[in-house]
């Protein structure tokens, strides 16, 4: 990130520029982090529904059912954060 110009010797229209351009730059951001949060999603109901039926199918080993409850809690954001 690179740091603000001497504001103060910027022009009204410099500014404006300044300001256009970093509400795209954070537009696209935004965009992006949405895209990604939506492919988590998916991906975290694959993997719950993938555990989910191994459980029923009687595959329910103690792994499965661990990683059952542990993704369970991280869906309900009550497990901490990956190191």
């Amino acid at each position: 990130m690179e740091p603000l110009p001497d504001l103060a010797s910027l022009s009204d229209d410099e500014l404006k520029e300044l300001i256009d351009g970093l509400e795209k730059e954070e537009n696209e951001i935004s965009y992006r982090r949405r895209i990604l949060h939506g492919k988590i999603d998916i991906l975290k109901a694959e993997l719950q529904d993938r555990l989910k039926k191994a459980v029923e199918a009687g595959e329910g080993s103690s792994i499965v059912e661990a990683n059952l409850e542990k993704l369970t809690e991280i869906l309900a954001r009550k497990a901490a954060p990956p190191a």
